[in-house]
């Protein structure tokens, strides 16, 4: 037998998520609207997730350039809340969707 396999204990590294990540979607994730149901879905391999309409927001400005902390002040601004919060709850998310393979930062 020819060639090695990894080790039985590699494991991938978890991405923390912080309000200086500048998160993106994989190019093996998209974020489609669903004209027909009036939804976006995040379509992952195998997984389908649907967003809320907050969740969707912060999904587009996602572009791997912008900041935790950029995206949170335009929707600090845009829900009249305070940043602090704002900026806790995107973290939390963005963490939840790092954690399950559909954000990278």
């Amino acid at each position: 037998m020819t060639g090695s396999l990894p080790p039985a204990t590699a494991r991938r590294t978890r991405t923390l998520i912080s309000a200086t990540s500048q998160p993106s979607l994989p190019p093996h994730i998209k974020l489609r609207h669903d004209a027909g149901r009036g939804r976006w879905h995040v379509l992952a391999p195998e997984r389908v997730f649907e967003p809320d309409p907050i969740a969707v927001e912060i999904l587009k400005r996602c572009d791997g350039v912008k900041t935790v902390q950029a995206i949170a002040e335009v929707m600090a601004a845009e829900y009249d809340a305070p940043l602090a919060d704002i900026t806790a709850d995107i973290i939390a998310m963005l963490q939840d969707l790092a954690d399950k393979g559909v954000v990278r930062a």
